[in-house]
């Protein structure tokens, strides 16, 4: 006996956008131990606390990205400033993102995939907050005993990025449209899609459960109709097809009422094909829909058998009429079962892969009047790092500037003395 499951329906949204930054390391403190009697106490300032994470994880109760559609901006805590008697601040509290499973992670201007998140509760910290600055005790030597120096805590990182949730469904259900994909998933599931018979009526996939029995549960999606050119993204093809990747078996559903079935069914493998070669290789179940009419009835042995001249059994169903639908889902459970998962290269864990930042790679760029910029993420974080009001932070920076070659990549650049040299958000006047 076929058990439908409850089915909520929400809007379905498989695309985002957001911005994410990581916390902005706590500042180092400069301070000098001020006790009774003690008239020259040493320094004592406190380093500042790391910043929040920012870490992302599935939540097996969510099933669009519909939340990021009111909210786009997610950033963690900053650490907290280093205390006096070397204390050290607090850090700041990182900043989980829960996204649904089956949720691709991307860098929004270069596409590359950051992350794969398909098991439940799995997680992954994706950028991490920046260190704390250092407290004044950190420069004292033997030639200076109190400095009056310290240290800003590393920025966070922040980053635009891209989400796309890819559906994990067991079987995913393709065809033309008014293939009667949707009359399908609502005739042996309790979900709701909205159903008409003309093109595109589906523009969102839906998702159902059905239960067999207490061993054999399938989850459906119904992935709306495909055309011609899907896989270049004409009628939305390509939003829909990735859909189908993560599914271990298909029902390719056909509309009996069209004229030539077969070419349909050519069509839609084609389009699979040349949107991800392993989809061409999915395992089908190759459904005939609309025996009810009775003009269908009658070409069915003809079709049955020019199906099997091209090698496909064709199964024949009714999905308004609920006629076979039993045997339907109890040869996809059997299908599924002998369908090893291990097999699916797109079950596995996409790792994050970060280019190694080379501290000394930074670019010049001569703007107009006469101003300088300075690029590079380390020498930029370390601007941004330093105590500008402290002349013994602006000693050190400039000893950086020159440990670095940017003094001599200027010099051989033609700045001259009055030039304006930007890094960052910080903006100086260059003097010899």
């Amino acid at each position: 006996m076929l058990l439908p499951v409850s089915y909520n329906t929400v809007m379905f949204i498989d695309e985002a956008r957001i911005y994410v930054r990581s916390g902005k390391g706590g500042d180092g403190m400069v301070h000098f131990l001020q006790q009774k009697f003690i008239t020259h106490g040493g320094p004592d300032g406190g380093d500042g606390g790391r910043g929040g994470d920012i870490i992302f994880r599935v939540n097996p109760h969510m099933n669009t990205l519909q939340l990021f559609q009111h909210k786009s901006r997610f950033i963690a805590e900053d650490g907290h400033r280093g205390g006096i008697n070397n204390q050290t601040g607090h850090n700041g509290k990182s900043l989980t993102v829960e996204v649904p499973a089956g949720t691709v992670i991307m860098d929004d201007t270069s596409g590359v995939v950051l992350a794969d998140l398909i098991e439940k509760g799995q997680q992954i910290v994706l950028y991490r907050g920046g260190r704390g600055g250092k407290g004044n005790p950190h420069y004292a030597n033997s030639r200076n005993q109190a400095p009056r120096t310290a240290e800003k805590g590393e920025p966070g990182e922040e980053r635009f990025l891209r989400l796309e949730l890819k559906l994990i469904a067991d079987v995913g259900i393709v065809g033309m449209p008014n293939a009667g994909k949707s009359s399908l998933l609502a005739a042996v599931t309790n979900a709701r899609p909205k159903i008409a018979n003309y093109p595109f009526t589906t523009l969102e996939p839906n998702l159902g459960v059905v239960t067999l029995d207490d061993q054999n549960t399938l989850i459906l999606a119904d992935i709306p109709g495909l055309v011609e050119g899907a896989h270049m993204g004409i009628g939305l093809g390509d939003s829909f097809l990735r859909h189908i990747q993560r599914c271990r078996v298909i029902i390719h559903l056909l509309n009996g009422e069209e004229d030539n079935p077969l070419a349909d069914y050519t069509q839609i493998n084609s389009e699979l094909a040349l949107f991800d070669p392993r989809l061409g290789q999915k395992p089908q179940i190759v459904v005939l829909n609309k025996s009810d009419n009775p003009e269908v009835t009658q070409r069915v042995p003809a079709l049955v058998s020019q199906f099997k001249k091209h090698g496909v059994e064709l199964m024949v169903i009714s999905a308004l009429a609920r006629t076979n639908l039993k045997d339907l889902l109890w040869k996809t459970a059997e299908l599924l079962k002998n369908t090893p998962e291990e097999d699916e290269p797109t079950h596995t864990s996409i790792p994050v892969y970060k280019a190694v930042d080379d501290a000394r790679d930074f670019q010049i760029t001569h703007e107009e009047d006469d101003t300088w910029r300075i690029h590079g993420k380390a020498i930029e974080r370390a601007a941004a790092m330093t105590y500008w009001e402290m002349e013994e932070s602006l000693r050190r920076f400039q000893r950086l500037m020159e440990t670095l070659g940017v003094d001599d990549a200027l010099r051989k650049a033609g700045i001259e003395n009055g030039d304006t040299v930007t890094i960052g958000d910080y903006e100086f006047e260059w003097q010899e």
